[in-house]
């Protein structure tokens, strides 16, 4: 996506073998990663984000970081670490992996792209304006305090930047044990944000997955942009999540710099009231969640057409093929797009899907 400032390049990358081990299958993954960042006039400093969907962190993720090291060391910019979530979501592809990567190119009539990278984040700064990725952020105690403390580490990052919390658009919280932890994620949430003033909050996801660290139950990953005028995405279709205590906005449109950003968050098949739509049916499921995440876009003057990136989360993965006719059906395809299995926040819920949807800047109004 080419804006005034800069190319975003957005990728879901699958080795094309089921045969090879974890670390194979990495090794093709990262090559034509590099490869595709070359032909667009970029290199590995240019990313800005990765998410590493794994079947088996038990069984591969050792092998898995050491052929991403042995391919990156040797690229142009071998020490270069973008802002990073490793999660046991596993690809509904059968792959060991499946690998998500955003960056941000300058263009050669353009401003430079500063990047700054400090813990477990990345500043970066395109023109006047200031972003910031972090992933991989954990915290202590029990799940309501580790919601607290991992909030807590994200505002550091944030504050390194020169920004606060109030300029995240958009979080990614994964539960090792999500029947069991939301309702305390939601509760200290909740008082994180009043405790701060947050208006409006942040778009979100929030699903359930296997985390990297042992010792911890909950992970987040946060995108933030510094002074962008920003708006809540809405639509008659859903109510506001904060009515039954989850503290999330459904969208956010932010007009950012280089192009205006539609952050749809993890969609599912909710009514207006806030309740589950068709219990335990595929099909009416995946059409509802569908058409909850069209109209939030509709009411943005925006379609599928303009979604940049997708994830979805499908609770079993014998849905596959008919969750693959229901989003050709709809239009729902012809972008990077992951798809994983994982826990859902509510036990009947099927399928779930997330998106980033992009329009020229000439959309600011």
């Amino acid at each position: 996506m080419d804006g005034p400032e800069a190319r975003e390049i957005f990728l879901v990358c699958q080795p094309v073998a089921r045969t090879a081990d974890a670390g194979e299958q990495t090794e093709a993954i990262y090559r034509a990663a590099l490869a595709v960042l070359e032909a667009e006039g970029g290199s590995f400093a240019a990313v800005v984000a990765e998410t590493l969907f794994l079947r088996s962190l038990r069984a591969d993720l050792e092998l898995v970081r050491a052929a991403r090291d042995r391919i990156l060391a040797t690229c142009s910019a071998p020490h270069h670490r973008p802002a990073m979530t490793e999660i046991e979501q596993p690809p509904l592809s059968q792959r060991a992996l499946e690998v998500s990567i955003q960056a941000v190119l300058p263009l050669p009539a353009g401003p430079p792209v500063r990047v700054d990278a400090f813990s477990q984040a990345l500043r970066v700064q395109i023109g006047e304006e200031v972003r910031l990725y972090a992933g991989g952020l954990y915290g202590t105690g029990d799940a309501y305090q580790q919601t607290l403390t991992m909030f807590g580490v994200a505002e550091e990052l944030l504050q390194q930047a020169g920004m606060e919390f109030r300029d995240v658009v958009r979080t990614w919280i994964h539960l090792r044990e999500i029947d069991r932890d939301y309702a305390d994620l939601n509760r200290a949430r909740r008082a994180f944000f009043e405790a701060r003033g947050i208006d409006p909050v942040p778009a979100s996801t929030g699903v359930g997955g296997r985390l990297v660290p042992a010792g911890h139950d909950l992970c987040l990953g946060v995108y933030a942009v510094r002074a962008a005028a920003r708006k809540v995405m809405s639509t008659p279709l859903l109510n506001d999540a904060a009515s039954y205590g989850a503290d999330f906005e459904r969208g956010i449109r932010i007009a950012e710099t280089n192009k205006v950003a539609l952050h749809v968050s993890g969609t599912a098949s909710i009514d207006e009231a806030g309740r589950t739509v068709h219990p335990l049916e595929f099909e009416a499921q995946a059409t509802r969640m569908l058409q909850n995440v069209a109209d939030l876009l509709t009411g943005q003057g925006a379609g599928f057409d303009d979604v940049v990136s997708a994830i979805t989360y499908l609770r079993h993965p014998a849905d596959l093929g008919r969750l693959r006719k229901k989003l050709h059906e709809a239009g729902f395809d012809g972008f990077p797009h992951a798809l994983v299995a994982a826990p859902l926040c509510r036990p009947d819920l099927l399928c779930e899907t997330e998106a980033l949807a992009a329009l020229p800047i000439s959309a600011r109004s």
